[in-house]
């Protein structure tokens, strides 16, 4: 069976293949987009139902379509299913639904893509835009395995009423934790279990969002800010002073990270034990990018290849919405178009056999 033939294949018809798909168009490529799910969109519509983002409206817009609404207000998840929903509408792409990539492979000078039903697709480039969140990451905490209550990740969570006057014990200290905490604080006993005090970072300075003057500083988009941003000294959690007062109030602690859950107990690091119906794992994500494994493009880890969200692998293969795959920004609405103008457009130079001047 031969293979379809496009300019470039983006993997993934969430924020990031969706950005990527209008960056392409803006370069003169013909991209198609291939989208596991029914509908375009990504994760959103699968988040607890509360969530909000902690960046307002005028930062949480993909290329050329403005967030609707207060532009200083901040969406939340059905807003931004939403706007994620019009935004793949308006799309001057070929978007397709309900194609599974299974694997990449090299192709002569190119690479070619074969979907679970068999469908093969030829390209001189391949975006891997299949998200920075599609692979929930469960840590090897000792005795969790054994544990016999309910562990949950934080992608299994949708609302607090199912958790009503349970003990609760939240692993991990970044924004998920602190909204999914502060929520079940409400209706249950719940403690944050951290290797790091928690790191509040005020939303609002000076009268505007923090976002503001991140972009104002650079910050945002520098790759060198990493040490200021995400260092050893925990995940800056964006807080109007309600969840700092919420923990000062006593509704719900944080303790340093515990030794061991032995059977239904948490081994704390003081060595005391208490019982515990539910440990919440807020530990964030891995790339669902499994499709690349035959192209040797994933370390030990299953993590990309990359640098600075070019492979180093294959020369037309490049990524998108990776954390950090070039800054702070990266993996949100407000980074991905940056990033993939920049992936497409050194890719091409690379593949048409041109040096790239580097900084």
């Amino acid at each position: 069976m031969g293979s379809d033939i496009a300019s470039v294949v983006i993997v993934g018809g969430g924020q990031s293949g969706l950005a990527t798909a209008r960056a392409a168009r803006a370069l003169g490529l013909d991209p198609l987009v291939l989208e596991a799910a029914d509908e375009a969109g990504g994760s959103w519509r699968h988040y607890y139902d509360s969530l909000t983002l902690f960046s307002p409206a005028s930062r949480s817009a993909l290329p050329g379509v403005p967030f609707p609404g207060d532009p200083d207000g901040y969406p939340t998840r059905d807003e931004v299913v939403a706007y994620l929903a019009g935004y793949a509408e308006r799309l001057d792409a070929d978007v397709r639904t309900g194609r599974r990539v299974e694997r990449v492979e090299p192709d002569g000078r190119g690479l070619r893509v074969v979907t679970a039903d068999g469908e093969e697709f030829a390209a001189p480039l391949v975006i891997a835009a299949s998200g920075g969140f599609g692979r929930p990451y469960r840590p090897a905490l000792p005795g969790l395995d054994a544990f016999p209550g309910t562990v949950l990740h934080s992608s299994g969570y949708r609302r607090p009423e199912p958790f009503a006057g349970k003990r609760i014990v939240i692993v991990g200290g970044g924004n998920s934790a602190v909204q999914i905490g502060v929520e079940l604080a409400g209706v249950a006993d719940v403690t944050l279990a951290t290797r790091h005090p928690l790191r509040f970072v005020p939303q609002r300075i000076a009268g505007r969002d923090v976002h503001v003057w991140l972009r104002r500083t650079g910050l945002d988009t520098a790759g060198w800010a990493r040490p200021l941003l995400a260092g050893g000294t925990g995940t800056p959690v964006m807080d109007t002073g309600t969840y700092r007062d919420r923990f000062a109030a006593g509704d719900l602690d944080r303790r340093p990270m515990f030794t061991a859950l032995d059977g239904d107990r948490v081994v704390w690091a003081d060595g005391t034990r208490e019982r515990v119906d539910v440990v919440l794992l807020a530990t964030g994500f891995r790339p669902e990018v499994g499709y690349l494994a035959s192209l040797g493009a994933l370390d030990a880890e299953g993590l990309p290849r990359h640098r600075g969200g070019l492979s180093t692998v294959h020369p037309g293969l490049g990524f998108a919405g990776l954390e950090w795959q070039r800054s702070f920004a990266s993996a949100t609405l407000r980074g991905v178009g940056a990033d993939a103008r920049h992936v497409l457009t050194r890719l091409r130079a690379r593949r048409r056999g041109r040096g790239v001047r580097r900084r």
